[in-house]
């Protein structure tokens, strides 16, 4: 039998996802995934310490795509928390914040009755008038900073959105694309969170939920992982084969641009894998690395590309001065580097081997071998806690009765520098027929989950049916999903 090798980089939702879809043809396809760590999910794993799960950062499951959404149920079905099965989806209704000023603020801000208390009268009236003015003098968008004015204000923009993306990106939103707001948050503004509200009110539904307005969500009932691991069994079930700690390091061309095979290290030892179709959710930084003959103005662009990484640390605690009943919360101002924290608790009771004492998060963004990232596991713990301490979350370190940190590198992609230039790049990997890029960092756009499925989706119906044009792997989530399952069903 004369089967197509299909080498797909990463283990993460895009690579697995490929995974699961093209190892449904045995007769056509040998599937073999290569990761770089010894972890299922990318950046929605889940690790376990010492009895405790621990997510890297909220990743809920919400979609507007229903294809999405019963492949997911697919694979781990519907229940309640107290069903006794482990390998489940629970639907959770969404509960966020901001924290500002010693003070909890509903995510989106609303203008409503907590948010005049919390601000006062006078701050409250400079709201709604730099509001008001931002809805008659529309600012020309060219950075992510006139995005967010022209939605919320100049007002409401310096404090919730001006400060809190400098911590997470390292740069001023004056310096970040307003590309990077049309993707995330492309449909969240002030009339949209007002709609919203008046929806709620009078208890209707609105034909179109944006992202951040979600109210529910899905989730496994042992952390994010938990449905890769899945789909990385169903995957193997099927015959394909999953190579752990596998770290992808050239990436070989034939004469015509094709991908020909790609070399991985694993324990210190090299080998190499004929390639016959290549999926790649590797940064895009390393997969052009990795490649003969690039062009030096393509490596300049790739070698540009930025990124931001990110460290979390899992706290144990045996309760809380405050009562958080959130499941995640942003943290604004620049008196500490934390810029959120998650509560497991509130995600699902089995992330804690204990449920009488509470489990959480704090995340911080960095950059890889800056002062953060490089400080010792019990420098940094000891940072986390005092930033705990003067947020009153606890009263003291010996609170405190275990602890876990994780670093996760190219966490997320940025939207700055060569960033400008990446159609060019784009343009040139596609001279390469048989590579398709898909995921987040293999994309280089800040995906979230669904959307990284769909690339991975469109990627396998141009496999199966031949198709060379790859716009429609491209474009997910630059605008709406419009061409994700346009004209088919999941296979």
């Amino acid at each position: 039998m004369n089967l197509q090798r299909v080498i797909i980089i990463g283990a993460g939702p895009a690579g697995l996802t490929a995974a699961y879809e093209l190892s449904k043809f045995p007769d056509k396809f040998k599937v073999i995934v290569l990761e770089e760590s010894s972890s299922l999910g990318g950046i929605s794993r889940t690790v376990e310490h010492n009895g405790n799960l621990m997510d890297m950062g909220p990743h809920r499951f919400f979609t507007k795509v229903k294809e999405v959404e019963d492949w997911w149920k697919k694979l781990m079905p519907l229940a309640d928390v107290s069903s006794p099965d482990e390998k489940i989806l629970l639907k959770k209704n969404r509960f966020t914040r901001i924290f500002f000023r010693g003070k909890f603020y509903d995510y989106p801000v609303k203008m409503n009755a907590t948010t005049f208390e919390n601000l006062g009268l006078g701050e409250t009236l400079k709201v709604g008038m730099s509001y008001f003015k931002s809805l008659l003098f529309k600012r020309k968008e060219n950075s992510l900073e006139d995005f967010f004015i022209n939605r919320f204000g100049k007002k409401l923009y310096s404090m919730f959105f001006e400060g809190y993306t400098e911590k997470v990106w390292g740069r001023h939103p004056r310096d970040i694309s307003t590309e990077w707001g049309s993707q995330r948050v492309k449909g969240l503004s002030g009339v949209a969170v007002l709609k919203n509200m008046i929806y709620k009110a009078l208890n209707i539904t609105p034909k179109k939920i944006e992202t951040s307005l979600a109210d529910s969500f899905y989730y496994p009932k042992r952390g994010s992982g938990q449905l890769w691991e899945i789909a990385a069994e169903a995957a193997e079930k099927n015959g394909a084969e999953i190579i752990m700690q596998a770290k992808a390091t050239k990436i070989h061309r034939a004469t015509d641009n094709s991908i020909s095979g790609v070399v991985y290290e694993q324990f210190g030892k090299e080998f190499e894998l004929p390639c016959d179709i290549l999926l790649s959710s590797m940064p895009l930084k390393d997969l052009v690395a990795g490649m003969e003959n690039v062009p030096e103005n393509i490596q300049k662009i790739a070698e540009g590309l930025p990124y931001r990484d990110y460290m979390t640390i899992g706290i144990l605690v045996p309760r809380l001065n405050v009562t958080v009943p959130d499941h995640w919360v942003y943290v604004q101002g620049d008196d500490v580097k934390m810029g959120r924290f998650l509560v497991f608790n509130n995600w699902s009771p089995s992330m804690l081997k204990d449920p009488n004492t509470i489990w959480l998060a704090l995340e911080y963004f960095c950059q890889e071998g800056d002062e953060m990232w490089t400080s010792p596991d019990e420098k940094f713990a000891a940072f986390a806690i005092d930033e705990m301490i003067r947020k009153n979350l606890i009263s003291s370190a010996d609170a405190v009765k275990d602890y876990h940190i994780e670093r996760v590198k190219k966490a997320y992609p940025s939207y700055f520098d060569t960033y400008a230039q990446i159609d060019e790049l784009k343009t040139y990997l596609d001279t390469s027929t048989n590579l398709y890029c898909i995921g987040r960092n293999g994309q280089h756009r800040y995906n979230n989950i669904d959307h990284s499925m769909c690339t991975s989706f469109e990627a396998v119906k141009n496999i199966l049916s031949g198709t060379k044009d790859k716009s429609n792997v491209w474009i997910v989530n630059t605008e709406e999903i419009r061409r994700c399952f346009h004209s088919r069903k999941v296979v």
